[in-house]
């Protein structure tokens, strides 16, 4: 656990290390009072609870919103956040208890919120896990933003008019999320831990960060210059010149050390020994497209079709989608862009296909399952995939596959697509690639069968180490347990590589493991073709495989999958790279 606050010499605050990086600049202030609920009398109950209902329908419509972004920007993992956050509303306990007080004591929507929330934070406060106790930051920040809709409140955006270092007593994971790290040079908090969302955020943002400055944190005037190490947790209040000139060469030497991976970004990946490996990137919209060009990705691995049914009254027509589809085709020109089809489940529930809330989403009615049992709904985005493709290197991928019926079936599917659109002289690419996500341990099982039916395959890590460890990646008691370092998980991942490519076909990794530098040997030691990233992290992957030699990845690649534990394999990994 982090050492508490402490204060150094003169001017100088000392609180928790929460996001690496030098940064010295103006102090502005982010005062943001919570809001507090007045509680009065109502007449009309229900009323009161079609408020509370819809305010909850638009706070989730917004939390979506924002997972998405987080998810291209920062990638998948950090983006869970923010599916924690949307299912702590989906949690009945919680509405209940909010429904229950405007009916017990026939007060206002605003109120009863405000003293569900306070009580489920407080409650959270008071268990012995950090872990948990983190979590009311959580908490608060899904309450606030309900109270907000409530009371018909804008959100206050952080606006910096220079690049400053931004003092807040404490960020919620929503403003972090929305930081510009152009104009945000760093952060100070009062409060904090260097486990909470908040630093986890900065630190995916490349934002330096110090929180947890406690009671000192009162010094940090507005104006003031400060400076501060993200690393040590040291902050400085209007640092001598020779103090201010030693950060800003501190500075300048970590920004030259980025621009030197963002450089490796441009160019291919090749390793010492000569090997080229293909790094794409994970994406959900055209904006996304552009910024992977710009991160250097040779491609799109994932293309996350979601975004075109979310925030809409009915599923997208054909036409829409398809004008989507070529404007990301058209900014990836002649590079490869697969197009995942839709993966959604009761975890991401569309209003508009009336899918009942289940006890077990994860393990429930989702991804290829769902398209089969609508196929016009299905036929409608193949239709437009295919549309899209003449004159680029696009490719389907299904989610979810579980087993060979699924994958058949729905190649059946393409096929009907595919002779309805000769049939009407529309053209497509006749020899476009069809491969699936691999994500249920059963599709491991039975990868020699699923890979004589396809061309690739695409391995979810993040699903794949959660439905093969019985643990859900969102419940803090478990999440570790989901850990893609787990040699069990490593052994499917190597095994799955093997069989395909004993088929003759290619196989890529589009979970958040592809993104960790500390997971490229081993990827490339088990023979991965592609790694699909988060656009942010292009760069450091390709400089990570520049970096070794194929005979160096699978020595360490073989020696991991003898290991015992997570923390083993990681503790192995990092101690050999910084031997070479």
């Amino acid at each position: 656990t982090p050492s508490p606050p402490t204060q150094g010499a003169e001017g100088q605050l000392v609180g928790i290390g929460a996001s690496a990086g030098f940064a010295a600049g103006p102090a502005v202030l982010y005062q943001l009072a919570p809001l507090e609920a007045v509680e009065h009398q109502v007449d009309n109950l229900e009323a009161e609870l079609d408020r509370l209902q819809t305010a909850i329908k638009t706070a989730k419509r917004e939390i979506q919103a924002l997972h998405t972004q987080a998810k291209t920007q920062l990638g998948a993992e950090k983006a869970a956040i923010f599916e924690a956050h949307r299912l702590f509303l989906e949690d009945p306990s919680l509405v209940d208890a909010a429904q229950a007080l405007i009916h017990s004591r026939q007060i206002n929507a605003e109120a009863a919120w405000h003293q569900t929330i306070a009580d489920m934070a407080d409650s959270y406060r008071q268990l012995d896990d950090k872990v948990f106790q983190a979590r009311a930051v959580d908490v608060e920040d899904v309450g606030q933003r309900v109270l907000k809709l409530l009371m018909g409140r804008q959100p206050k955006a952080v606006n910096l008019t220079e690049p400053s270092i931004l003092v807040a007593s404490d960020l919620t994971p929503s403003d972090t999320a929305q930081l510009d790290p152009a104009q945000v040079l760093g952060i100070c908090t009062e409060l904090g831990t260097n486990t909470s969302h908040t630093a986890i955020l900065a630190k995916a943002l490349g934002i330096p960060a110090v929180v947890g400055l406690g009671p000192d944190f009162a010094l940090l005037a507005q104006e003031k210059t400060v400076a501060l190490n993200g690393q040590t947790g040291e902050v400085w209040l209007d640092p001598d010149p020779e103090k201010l000139r030693d950060i800003q060469t501190r500075r300048d030497t970590w920004l030259a050390e980025q621009q030197a991976a963002r450089q490796a970004g441009q160019k291919p990946a090749i390793t010492q020994d000569g090997l080229q490996i293909e790094v794409v990137a994970n994406i959900g919209g055209v904006n996304d497209a552009k910024l992977a060009l710009e991160n250097g990705a040779e491609g799109v691995g994932l293309l996350r079709t979601e975004f075109l049914y979310l925030d809409r009254a009915s599923t997208p027509t054909e036409d829409e989608q398809l004008e989507i589809y070529q404007a990301i085709a058209e900014v990836m020109g002649s590079r490869p862009l697969i197009i995942r089809t839709l993966d959604i489940g009761g975890d991401k529930p569309l209003p508009y296909l009336n899918l009942e809330a289940e006890a077990n989403p994860f393990l429930g009615w989702r991804g290829i399952r769902i398209c089969l049992d609508w196929p016009d709904m299905f036929k409608t985005q193949l239709r437009a995939i295919l549309r899209a493709s003449p004159g680029h290197q696009i490719k389907i991928m299904f989610p979810m596959v579980a087993t060979l019926s699924e994958l058949q079936a729905a190649k059946t599917i393409v096929a009907e697509v595919q002779d309805e659109l000769r049939q009407a002289g529309i053209p497509f690419d006749e020899a476009m690639e069809i491969g699936i996500m691999i994500e249920v341990p059963s599709a491991v099982a039975l990868a020699d069968r699923l890979a004589a039916e396809v061309d690739f395959f695409s391995i979810g890590t993040n699903d794949l180490s959660q439905y093969t460890m019985a643990s859900d990646r969102t419940n803090a008691k478990v999440a570790a347990l989901a850990d893609t370092f787990q040699p069990a998980i490593l052994r499917l991942i190597q095994q799955t590589i093997e069989t395909a490519h004993q088929a003759g076909k290619w196989v890529g990794v589009c979970g958040e493991f592809a993104a960790d530098p500390l997971a490229t040997p081993i990827l490339l030691g088990f023979g991965l073709d592609e790694f699909s990233t988060s656009s942010p992290a292009i760069p450091k992957v390709k400089q990570a495989i520049s970096q070794l030699t194929t005979t160096q990845a699978k020595a360490m690649a073989e020696a991991v999958l003898n290991l015992d534990s997570a923390q083993a394999v990681r503790e192995y990994i990092a101690q050999e790279l910084g031997s070479l």
